[in-house]
């Protein structure tokens, strides 16, 4: 029987499958997953990983097309990564950064201060994207209560319906989708929620080719009428990403930075998901050429290897703290700063400098806008939406009408389960299909990726509208 090794202390720990899949049933509560539909289908057990591969611990291979979650960055167990980590172990795991410092945490915010969008000035670490973004909201509201007994009333903030920060109490009231956060009303503090600029369903039936971006009116409105208790508007650019790969029609953030200088409001911009590199920029905002106020960054930080995360802001902000005791910002993680972050952060950098990456990946960028043309011999396939190496590809039961399959039909889900058999790990956004690979993705690979893509949603399809047949002739 083969056993799999987990390293425990100094001894190697070896445990049938039959053991690992009946302990993850019975003792793991996995994240977004409804754990009853989870243990009535086969479990898929990660083993290892090489490049954009992952193997199970069947020995079964399968192409991870969107990088863990959006994560890694040049694969699976790439060795600069790796030694880095290794190397920076051997001198300290972890030590505070409340009130010392260490050596990698220095020059990471040096290296990210560097490539920063211009303005950005100090970095704050955290451990994960909702806690980037509680950073810059606690940030966001402390700056204004700092700076002057007349600006004391703005405590508020605007969000974007369908908009997604995170899980922690602050970043949940400033999202804004209703199959993840509506549960936990009664626990948020209000803010002002606006339409999504999600043009394939736009709120104010407009098209982008003549609509002049109609949706900013609403912002303008509410920053107009209200901007004495506004501290900040919060939106990821380029991409929203959990509320369906929603790609931002291009004029929006440039136009929300406009208004936000114009009514004293601080810009956060999210790039939790966007960031290094996944849009073709190193950061999302230079599509437009706009410098946030606050940025949060994590995910593909570290190239996906270690939770870490880290705020950046100005140094107008930072000085509103500088001070006496009273003034500080009381606010931190036991893990800020942490050394093995930090060290696969500066090793994922100095990748992307090496290889000169973001000018290298234009090329595959282009070849997947290419292969996307395909999808749309599927009659079901509703909207395609692409930003670098974002996609999603929009299931919907009829393409006139836009009408949406029945929730209960879990299409999204049915596509996914099916790719596996084809060696191919997807998520779904309800019935939005995602496709984001790693930036090291060949262009073979991405032929493969849209290749089974393609066959799963087919195959689904076939199911569902034979299902269909059935009934009626009943």
């Amino acid at each position: 029987m083969k056993s799999y090794t987990v390293m425990g202390g100094r001894c190697k720990l070896n445990y049938s499958k039959e053991e690992l899949l009946k302990w993850d049933i019975e003792y793991v509560w996995h994240p977004f997953t409804q754990m009853k539909e989870y243990c009535s289908e086969e479990i898929l057990m990660i083993e290892r990983g090489e490049g954009c591969y992952l193997w199970d611990i069947d020995g079964n291979k399968y192409i991870d097309a969107v990088s863990s979650i959006w994560l890694n960055v040049h694969g699976h167990n790439r060795k600069e990564i790796n030694e880095a980590v290794k190397k920076q172990i051997d001198l300290v795991a972890h030590s505070t950064l409340l009130g010392q410092a260490n050596v990698p945490s220095t020059v990471l915010a040096k290296k990210l201060i560097h490539i920063a969008p211009k303005g950005l000035k100090k970095v704050f670490y955290s451990d994960n994207g909702s806690t980037s973004v509680e950073v810059a909201l606690k940030l966001a509201f402390q700056y204004w209560q700092q700076k002057g007994e007349k600006y004391k009333s703005k405590t508020k903030f605007i969000s974007l319906k369908r908009g997604y920060h995170g899980d922690t109490i602050g970043s949940v009231s400033v999202g804004g989708v209703d199959l993840f956060h509506s549960i936990f009303s009664p626990l948020l503090f209000k803010g002002y929620k606006v339409d999504v600029p999600y043009c394939y369903r736009c709120a104010l039936n407009l098209s982008y080719d003549t609509c002049s971006l109609a949706c900013t009116q609403q912002v303008k409105q509410i920053m107009e009428k209200h901007s004495e208790e506004i501290a900040a508007f919060i939106m990821e650019p380029e991409v929203i990403a959990a509320g369906g790969i929603i790609t931002v029609p291009r004029g929006y953030l440039k136009r929300i930075r406009e208004l936000c200088d114009e009514h004293n409001i601080l810009l956060i911009l999210d790039e939790v998901a966007v960031g290094f590199g996944r849009t073709g920029k190193m950061f999302a905002c230079e599509h437009e050429d706009v410098s946030p106020d606050l940025l949060c960054l994590s995910k593909g930080i570290t190239g996906g290897y270690m939770p870490f995360a880290a705020t950046l802001t100005t140094d107008e902000i930072y000085e509103a703290f500088w001070g006496d005791e009273t003034l500080k910002f009381t606010h931190g993680h036991s893990y800020t700063g942490n050394q093995l972050g930090c060290a696969a952060a500066l090793a994922n950098l100095e990748i992307f400098e090496k290889e000169n990456l973001i000018a290298a990946i234009q090329p595959k960028i282009e070849h997947l806008k290419k292969l996307l043309e395909k999808f749309w011999e599927i009659e079901n396939v509703g909207d395609i939406r692409q930003r670098g190496f974002m996609v999603g590809i929009e299931l919907v039961e009829d393409r006139k009408t836009k009408k949406p399959f029945a929730f209960e039909k879990r299409l999204g889900h049915r596509v996914i389960m099916e790719a596996r058999k084809h060696g191919l790990i997807l998520r779904p956004i309800v019935d939005v299909i995602e496709i984001v690979p790693m930036l090291c993705v060949s262009e073979e690979e991405l032929s493969f990726i849209c290749e089974k893509t393609f066959e799963s949603i087919k195959a689904v399809l076939k199911q569902v509208k034979t299902k269909n047949k059935k009934i009626i002739s009943q």
